[in-house]
């Protein structure tokens, strides 16, 4: 095959397909074109089990025997087509595919995406999540056991598990395991995430109390040699499970491939690769098929309820199809997997009006807008409900005769496709239109009216502030500054270098990573006789760095008065020799307040204030300003000279802008898009950061003490620090640092961290090992290190790598902290 871009037409999305013999998994020679087609082939058993459920992708650009990556969010190169939604975590919003159709599927496979990973639940029609429609158990072989132990767990899984009503469905997991679903049905179609993780826990724990020489039902990894762990927590509604039929990124092709249980009783049980499955399904159909019972008995409406009304009905009641040319079919099908459209039609009836309409459901909701379409955030429209039309009328322009219901000219001023983001029957609509004539905006319909007769048809048509591709425009009515909290920064995503390379310049700007301590800086009306400006410093936490770094306060003689108050967004840097932001150097000006401690810290290590952007300005808010506007008045409003400055963006290419940075020996390149307001106190992937070598924040919940050569230990010096990442509503062990500390900072440690000392360790699930000899502290303080990855398959979710030490991080908070 030709390494060459071939342009493919699938389910009527055309897609670039490259590097078609490129090898994916050396050992069997399994090119990426026979990816593509194991995808294709095995799209109608795939699909149904992945659809309306946001996936995470684990991707192999180089092949299963180079470096892979999760991924959440969908990057910039993402088709326009490839059905998405939007989760607000609580420390970042991420955009998911769903993996709904052939084509999405196979956009997938071109992105060497290899594993689709899944949760447990749906979305449903209004873009809400459902509840959980399956359980899952992960079964997972520790040292020592392997398929055939599985199995045995499973038979007496399944027997307690027939107890409750529920059928088991087993599915070789393609890595080492065994996965058993069950379909949640009837009364258990009620339960909550948390309530099904309930029960999957208690499973687990009756299963390991039973058979304790076989079963393990504890995180600790310590724990699972010569037993099976039962993994009840991928229930949880933020935990992911490989979706049946997908390949998984091993040594072979192998594949999550459901199993009867009577393969189960044979001992040499074993996983199976794509092209076993492929024989199996044309032989046995879909295995797995009884456990999409789960969410079919969700979805809405049910065809019962569909069945007890016609929503056309009102709409040929007020017409005859003798007098009128409206049409009165209900419109051809068109593909499950089409966008859906929608259509603003001008209507010159007894008053001029237009209709609004969306389709949804097998009809165009619709709405007329005596005054149009609203243009202005700050100016609602109102819209009144009408009755469902049919789909055909998306297409009408012509002329309804005089004296008939609607009588005047129709024509259509406007119409395209949308992205539904919120549909609350009755309630609440929030879409994105996209239209060839006049552009792409975000609407969003709430009604007003009251719970019968004319009322209930009121609403109010809304223009959104946030636009895609663009920010609005905020007007003279903008909030002032509260002068008693200053506003949380906004904080960029992390990116693979192979996605900077995708970014177009004209649509990014690319600005120094630099390596600091964040700050929010807040100029202030002068307060005191001479007349000079107060300047307030706040970190990312939302503590006040202003006593600890003095030197700051020249940034008051550096802008007009009378754009005061004024708050800027910048980083507090230390530079070497070199010039080069320190982290090293800039550790010793940390955590301290006290006039003497700051002064002589100052005389050892100096700090400067890096700029990059601008919130406010006398007092209106500019967060809703495109980028580059903010930057240049950031420009125009700052006369920088040291140790303030505002530099310069990195010019060319992001591949010419990372270059640059590794060239002048900085930490790496953030990315902004050009046209994007400032998402203040949120991860936002309009700031994309791309590092040299990966960096991660992690709270320290105990330390060792320094072993000196001898059996004996300096316990007044650390020897490593013991790591932990917020975890639901406790802490999760990720590993341990122990180098990259001078002797002076291993002094320090310990007593920074003696005010915190606790008898036991905040997390659970500490290796032995590691926990020997420890010294344990509440989680309260935040670290940085360097490392070389994670252990484990997802990132977090395994241990640090080859951890190094940076420092610590006062500008952050402990329960804030997110796996980069």
């Amino acid at each position: 095959m030709s390494p060459q871009a071939q342009r493919v037409t699938v389910a009527g999305r055309t897609l670039s397909l490259t590097n078609l013999d490129k090898v994916l998994y050396p050992a069997t020679g399994t090119t990426k074109g026979e990816v593509l087609q194991y995808l294709a082939t095995v799209a109608d058993v795939l699909i149904p089990h992945a659809a309306h459920r946001p996936a995470t992708r684990k991707r192999w650009p180089d092949g299963v025997e180079g470096q892979s990556f999760f991924q959440k969010n969908l990057d910039a190169s993402t088709p326009d087509w490839v059905p998405r939604h939007t989760i607000r975590h609580r420390h970042s919003v991420n955009d998911y595919v769903l993996v709904d159709d052939l084509a999405t599927l196979t956009w997938l496979g071109q992105t060497a995406t290899l594993e689709i990973h899944v949760p447990q639940w749906r979305f449903g029609r209004t873009g809400d999540p459902l509840p959980p429609d399956r359980m899952v158990l992960d079964l997972d072989p520790g040292p020592g056991v392997g398929l055939p132990e599985c199995a045995q767990v499973a038979r007496w899984a399944r027997e307690i598990v027939a107890g409750m009503g529920l059928d088991l469905l087993p599915v070789t997991s393609g890595s080492k395991g065994l996965h058993l679903y069950a379909p949640l049905t009837g009364p258990h179609g009620t339960l909550t995430s948390d309530d099904v993780s309930a029960v999957a826990k208690e499973l687990a724990q009756h299963l390991a109390t039973e058979h304790p020489d076989h079963v393990v039902a504890e995180m600790k990894r310590s724990l699972r040699t010569g037993k099976v762990f039962v993994d009840w927590s991928q229930n949880n509604g933020s935990k992911t499970t490989i979706t049946p039929y997908s390949l998984r990124g091993r040594a072979q092709p192998t594949v999550a491939a459901p199993r009867t249980w009577d393969e189960l009783d044979d001992p040499d049980l074993r996983q199976l690769d794509h092209a076993e499955v492929l024989e199996r399904i044309d032989r046995d159909g879909d295995l797995l098929a009884p456990l999409l019972a789960g969410h079919l008995d969700r979805l809405e409406p049910t065809p019962e309820h569909l069945a007890t009304f016609d929503r056309l009905e009102t709409y040929r009641a007020k017409r005859d199809p003798g007098r009128t040319p409206e049409p009165f079919s209900s419109g051809a099908s068109r593909p499950a997997d089409a966008a859906p459209r929608f259509v603003i039609q001008e209507h010159h009836a007894r008053r001029l009006h237009w209709d609004f309409r969306l389709e949804h459901e097998g009809v165009l909701v619709s709405w007329a807008l005596p005054k149009g379409e609203p243009a202005d955030p700050d100016r609602n429209h109102l819209a009144v409900q009408t009755e469902d039309h049919p789909l055909a009328y998306g297409d009408f322009e012509g002329t309804i005769p005089a004296g008939e219901y609607g009588g005047g000219e129709v024509t259509i001023w406007d119409a395209g496709t949308y992205d539904l983001e919120k549909w609350r029957e009755g309630a609440e609509v929030i879409v994105t239109l996209h239209s060839e004539r006049r552009g792409s905006r975000r609407l969003a319909l709430i009604r007003t009216g009251g719970r019968g007769g004319d009322d209930q048809r009121s609403w109010l048509i809304h223009r959104t502030k946030a636009q895609p591709g663009e920010a609005a425009v905020a007007g003279p009515t903008s909030a002032p500054t509260d002068p008693a909290r200053a506003p949380r920064p906004m904080l960029a995503t992390s990116a693979p270098p192979a996605e900077l390379a995708r970014l177009d310049p004209a649509d990014w700007a690319f600005e120094v990573k630099w390596d600091g301590f964040r700050a929010i800086a807040e100029v202030l009306p002068p307060d005191d006789a001479a007349g000079r400006a107060g300047v307030r410093l706040t970190s990312r936490s939302g503590r006040d760095l202003t006593p600890t770094f003095p030197e700051l306060q020249a940034l008051g003689e550096m802008v007009p008065a009378e754009e005061l108050p004024l708050v800027l967004d910048g980083e507090i840097v230390a530079l070497d020799g070199d010039a080069r932001p320190s982290f090293r150097r800039l550790q010793q000006r940390a955590n301290l307040a006290g006039p003497r401690d700051v002064e002589r810290a100052r005389r050892r290590v100096g700090v400067d204030l890096v700029l990059f952007d601008v919130l406010r300005t006398a007092g209106v808010d500019l967060t809703d300003h495109p980028y580059t506007e903010r930057r240049a008045t950031l420009e125009r409003l700052v006369s920088p000279r040291p140790p303030v400055h505002v530099p310069a963006g990195l010019e060319g290419t992001a591949e010419e802008a990372m270059a640059e940075s590794r060239r002048l020996g900085l930490e790496g390149v953030v990315a902004k898009r050009r046209r994007a307001g400032y998402a203040a106190g949120r991860r936002s992937r309009d700031w994309l950061k791309i590092k040299h070598a990966p960096t991660q924040e992690a709270v320290v919940i105990g330390w060792r003490p320094l072993r000196t050569g001898t059996p004996t230990e300096d316990p007044r010096s650390a020897g490593g620090l013991l790591l932990a990442l917020p975890s639901g509503d406790g802490w999760r062990y990720v590993g341990r640092v122990g180098s990259g500390f001078s002797d002076r900072v291993r002094r320090e440690v310990v007593t920074r961290l003696a005010p915190h000392e606790q008898p036991t360790s905040a997390a659970d699930d500490v290796p032995a090992a590691d926990a020997a000899g420890a010294r344990w502290v509440a989680p309260a303080e935040v670290v940085e290190v360097q490392h070389a990855g994670w252990t484990g398959d997802v990132p977090g979710e395994g241990s640090l790598r080859h951890a190094v030490w940076r420092g610590f991080r006062p500008d952050s908070a402990p329960d804030r902290v997110r796996v980069e």
